[in-house]
């Protein structure tokens, strides 16, 4: 059994797979997906899993060099901008408009659709290297 704590293997399989620069999404319940990128779908019920709790286990497997954020996300979901803020806090967070952060999500590698129902909760990831 794997050591680290991210367990889903479909999850897991994606991140170790990432190359520099590849993009990874994190969104809530109601980001669209384009039909053409991989939707790993972890949403169970309202609110389970998480926006944070979901991204934090994925920052513990993942190189993040930046991120991208939508602005709206610090008017509408300010405590979700902290929290990206805290998990995050020597990564370049970008902020785009929400329309620009669903165009760069059909340039993502996958999104993980969380259970998360608060708005703009949604972040794109990009890969660095540990070297």
């Amino acid at each position: 059994m794997k050591k680290t704590p991210l367990l889903n293997a479909a999850l897991s399989q994606l991140v170790a797979s990432l190359g520099h620069k590849d993009m990874l999404v994190i969104g809530d319940a109601g980001l669209p997906v384009p039909p053409q990128i991989r939707c790993i779908d972890l949403a169970l019920t309202r609110g389970i899993p998480g926006f944070v709790d979901t991204l934090r286990v994925v920052m513990e497997e993942m190189q993040v060099e930046s991120a991208f954020v939508a602005a709206e996300t610090a008017h509408k979901s300010p405590h979700i901008l902290a929290q990206i803020n805290e998990l995050l806090p020597v990564t370049a967070v970008q902020t785009i408009s929400h329309e620009e952060l669903k165009e760069k999500t059909r340039q993502a590698r996958a999104v993980i659709r969380t259970g998360e129902f608060t708005p703009y909760a949604n972040i794109i990831l990009v890969a660095g290297v540990v070297f």
